[in-house]
């Protein structure tokens, strides 16, 4: 011990101190400079160890009760290490060093303190293992993976539903189990436990429930971008404040093209795509473009990609957008284009037809009749849909439906009748120069239910009369009624400088000549002073101007062949007829294709009055269309030379 103070004569403060086995035992640690030296406690045998103080192995040995051995070696030379590191200092003059504090994981505060909940966890895992409920403990344990940055493959729906019904068969057995939800008696008691549980702490849960979908509707519209509906807004007036077709379709294809390219979500809505072509026909009709100009227009790519995204579209559309659909194509094809595409808007329409009002009624009936287009099972339904809300149907509306279920020639019997039911008396029937006249505004909505004014203008009386013509109805009340509202027309002035009072004097003047010829019992034809304008007006060069096909001279050089005495362009009161032979009242129609359907080939309104008037007259009328073969031909001569 002397020896050992000699070594530091300057460590005044050094006092030597022997280590007593027996107080050692019993200590569970000893503080040093250098930290906390941790016994832990060994069961047969007492261990004493002393501190290396000096790098001779003699200065300070260790002993030990049962002598050397390889462990206490080993502490030995970590202890040299130590000192040689300089982690540890022997003679106790460096202060004792700051170690950093190492951040332990929350769920473990001390290793060697939980070595028994390690023992007890590996015991529990075995024990589960060899009950086979391993399955059990992946699922309560959620294993966050990392992501993969190969593309997600798409999952089989099947596969999602039955994954889905598994955890549902199990969560049903969780809660019958935990909660024994089968023992309630109905379900109004757990509706009254989620509400309990939703007001617990003053309503927290469901305040927090609902701020959390608020943050995540947020957060969400982040990402989605400005919204479909503000981008077709903009489109849409964009298309309105365009002041020609030109500028509407430009607009339009912009937005085709962007589309095309991946602009997303495209704001081409069935609305904005109806409304676009219903936009080019008002324009065409506002600055009254030429039938050529029209044709080359609708001709073009940018066009065409329009009407073939509409006809796509068309399912989605309104009734609204079908009509104003059929009417636009009807403005810019007119008779000669369009022919599959408006089977595609009758076959559509026909699915929708209980939603149109009136005016859808009009202008899809219109639109299909100023193309020369059979319709014939959705014009059943039109009239059907007429009937049921004729209380509803402007003036204007009346007369373009019946024009046009008369220019196809198609059945409207049950818009007929009513119309006789409803509109019973003559004062029901009124005349407006200009048409603007409203004949209800005086009147509250169940009286003008119970006793609708009509006030009809010039042309509309003049369409209305025709119609009825045309389907050989002229006994009907409503006809008589509109009629001896038209005979007030004799101080009105009618002219041969418009195209409209020369159409109207022509309708007119067929309607009055079948009244005396097949209705005579009706004692309805005009006066005579009436009779002779509208007769003077229809004399008139404009209105008496024809032009021959080569396909009817065509026929006329053969009937010149046979050696009969044919006469050309025949007059018959008021009717043109192709060819007659007048000895045997013999009269050949030479039909082109504006008597028929373009579909059907199945004859118009026009060409069945014709054709009736002259058969009532007395003749024996033979058609031949251009469409017809050289065979029919020959058989129609052989039943001319017959008769």
């Amino acid at each position: 011990m002397e020896g050992l103070l000699n070594t530091f004569p300057n460590q005044t403060c050094f006092k030597p101190f022997i280590f007593y086995p027996e107080i050692v035992h019993k200590l569970p640690m000893l503080k040093l400079r250098t930290g906390f030296f941790t016994r832990k406690p060994e069961l047969g045998f007492v261990r004493r160890n002393c501190i290396n103080l000096g790098r001779d192995s003699h200065a300070i040995s260790s002993v030990s009760v049962d002598g050397g051995d390889e462990e206490k070696e080993k502490e030995r030379s970590m202890d040299w290490e130590l000192e040689f590191l300089g982690e540890l200092d022997p003679l106790d003059v460096k202060p004792p060093k700051k170690k950093k504090k190492q951040i332990k994981s929350r769920l473990l505060e001390d290793t060697d303190g939980m070595d028994w909940c390690v023992r007890a966890r590996k015991v529990a895992l075995r024990s589960i293992e060899a009950r086979g409920l391993s399955h059990k403990m992946e699922d309560l344990v959620a294993v966050k993976k990392k992501k993969k940055k190969k593309k997600k493959k798409l999952v089989n729906n099947e596969k999602i539903d039955r994954k889905l019904k598994e955890v549902e068969e199990d969560l049903d057995s969780d809660s019958e189990d935990d909660f024994e939800l089968q023992d309630m008696e109905n379900l109004d008691d757990i509706d009254d436990l989620k509400r309990k549980v939703s007001m617990m702490a003053g309503g927290m849960f469901e305040e927090k429930k609902e701020k959390a979908m608020e943050e995540l509707v947020q957060r969400l519209s982040q990402f989605s971008g400005p919204s479909d509906h503000r981008k077709e807004i903009n489109l849409n007036k964009a298309i309105i404040e365009a002041q020609t077709a030109e500028e509407v379709l430009e607009v339009t294809a912009d937005t085709i093209m962007a589309v095309g390219k991946g602009l997303s979500p495209s704001p081409l809505s069935p609305f904005n795509i109806a409304t676009a072509l219903h936009r080019i026909a008002k324009n065409m009709e506002k600055v009254s473009m030429t039938e050529t100009r029209r044709l080359a227009f609708a001709r073009q790519r940018e066009m065409s990609m329009l009407v073939g995204i509409a006809m796509t579209a068309l399912p989605e559309c309104s009734a609204q957008g079908i009509s104003n659909i059929s009417w636009a194509l009807s403005k810019i094809g007119g008779e000669l284009l369009y022919l599959s595409e408006m089977d595609r808007v009758a076959e559509v329409a026909l699915t929708k037809v209980s939603e149109f009002n009136s005016q859808n009624v009009a202008n899809v009936a219109g639109a299909f009749a100023s193309m020369q287009h059979s319709a014939s099972e959705l014009f059943s339904e039109l009239s059907k849909r007429a009937s049921g809300i004729i209380h509803t149907f402007q003036e204007q509306e009346l007369a373009q439906v019946l024009w046009a279920f008369a220019s196809l020639y198609e059945p409207v019997d049950p818009l007929l009748e009513s119309l006789d039911d409803v509109f019973k008396n003559a004062s029901q029937f009124e005349f407006c120069e200009d048409g603007s006249l409203d004949s209800n505004k005086d009147l509250d909505s169940d009286q003008a239910l119970r006793s609708p004014v009509l006030s009809f203008n010039r042309d509309q009386l003049g369409n209305i009369a025709w119609s009825y013509a045309v389907f050989g109805q002229m006994e009907r009340n409503f006809f008589s009624h509109l009629w001896r509202t038209l005979s007030h027309f004799e101080e009105q002035r009618i002219s041969e400088q418009y195209r409209e009072d020369i159409m109207f004097a022509s309708q007119v003047h067929l309607v009055n000549q079948c009244l005396k010829l097949e209705y005579s019992h009706l004692q309805l034809s005009l006066r005579s002073a009436l009779e002779d304008k509208i007769s003077h007006a229809r004399k008139t060069k404009r209105f008496n101007k024809k032009t021959t096909s080569s396909f009817q001279k065509e026929v006329a050089r053969l009937l010149v062949s046979t050696g009969l005495d044919w006469i050309l362009e025949y007059v018959v009161d008021g009717y043109t007829l192709d060819a007659v032979l007048v000895d045997k009242k013999v009269a050949l129609e030479i039909d082109g294709p504006t008597h028929f359907s373009r579909n059907t080939g199945a004859p118009l309104g026009h060409t069945m009055l014709k054709r009736r008037y002259i058969t009532a007259a007395g003749w024996k009328v033979y058609s031949l269309s251009n469409h017809e073969m050289e065979q029919p031909l020959i058989s129609n001569q052989d039943d001319l030379w017959c008769a």
